[in-house]
């Protein structure tokens, strides 16, 4: 389907040239079809756009937020990122080695946000990982602010002599948010180039910078592509609340006209019991797209993502003749951490 006049003429681009960044990603990343899933959904056509191929640590979408949270820390002379995340955090995992891409020291603090789990739960997948690429790590309880834990590390960090750039969770600050605003106009060029004309973009929304950039991307190149974030933890009108306040500050930076809440859209229909805990729409979501795609996806960010996707094809959410993209985010490395849900789950 070939991109209609108005978005054509529309297709301008964003200079990001006056921002820090460091190279880190392998963009653009691809967009390809999903033809045996479109056709045991009995529903619109969907595409997926390989955010889980982005070449850093296995990949996943914190590595676009990377580049310019590295490239910014290099240019005030950091030699150490400081983040915090869960313990099978994707992006401690990305962050810890982009700081040995960058020469930097990895220092994170994990939270024990998801309860009831085995011993091996802090030592194998993204933990495992971790500790290859030389982070240090803390260890949290539950329940905590984690980024004012994190910056108070920071602080005693500098204290000691050295020189600490802090990351919060998930990269999800503005500057981060940049890296999905590039994203945002990848797409529009590829949406030019292949001649698709997507009627929404579905994809897991959790710290909201994926989600704020995309947004912000989008509304700054007057490209009309609704993002729909599919949650994995908060409710609708918290999750709303806080991607409509980083894609303001997102579309400031980059000078552009702001955007009203009535454009940010979540679905919080997929949470099932809480984060990092696998709802059994969660874990059909996983088998599906594995058994039909031959493609990986996580327990935490995007097998929710992708069961809000599925959900929505048999609400009837789209059109049949839709074409819908969906963004995986990455994070399959995790998946060595749920072995036994996944596994015991009926497929």
């Amino acid at each position: 389907m070939s991109l209609p006049a108005t978005q054509k003429e529309n297709l301008q681009q964003i200079d990001f040239g006056r921002f820090s960044r460091m190279t880190l990603c392998h963009q653009p990343t691809p967009i390809e079809p999903m033809v045996r899933l479109s056709e045991q959904l009995g529903g619109p056509n969907l595409f997926i756009k390989r955010d889980d191929c982005t070449g850093l640590a296995t990949g996943g979408n914190k590595t676009r937020k990377l580049e310019f949270l590295v490239g910014d820390a290099l240019s005030q002379n950091a030699d150490m990122l400081v983040t915090q995340g869960a313990i099978q955090s994707n992006h401690v995992r990305q962050t810890a080695a982009a700081a040995c891409r960058a020469g930097l020291k990895c220092h994170a603090l994990l939270e024990r946000r998801v309860p009831d789990r085995s011993p091996d739960y802090e030592v194998t997948g993204n933990v495992f990982l971790d500790k290859i690429f030389g982070a240090t790590l803390e260890f949290r309880p539950p329940g905590l602010d984690m980024n004012a834990e994190g910056e108070a590390a920071t602080e005693k960090l500098r204290s000691e002599g050295h020189r600490p750039y802090f990351i919060p969770g998930g990269g999800s600050n503005v500057t981060g948010a940049l890296g999905y605003a590039v994203c945002a106009q990848e797409v529009v060029q590829q949406s030019q180039s292949q001649e698709i004309n997507f009627q929404w973009l579905v994809m897991a929304t959790g710290s909201t910078g994926t989600q704020a950039g995309l947004v912000a991307g989008f509304h700054a190149l007057d490209f009309d592509l609704p993002v729909m974030g599919v949650s994995v933890r908060q409710p609708r009108e918290k999750q709303v609340g806080a991607v409509h306040g980083l894609t303001k500050k997102t579309l400031e930076l980059l000078e552009a006209p702001t955007i009203a809440a009535s454009k940010i859209h979540v679905d919080d229909g997929y949470v099932g019991d809480g984060y990092g805990i696998p709802a059994p729409s969660t874990l059909e979501a996983v088998s599906l797209i594995a058994r039909n795609e031959g493609i990986l996806l996580d327990p935490v960010y995007s097998g929710k993502g992708m069961a809000g996707l599925i959900g929505l094809v048999r609400q009837g959410f789209f059109k049949s003749s839709d074409n819908v993209l969906f963004l995986h985010t990455g994070g399959s490395s995790a998946l060595f951490a749920y072995e036994d849900t996944i596994l015991n789950h009926d497929i």
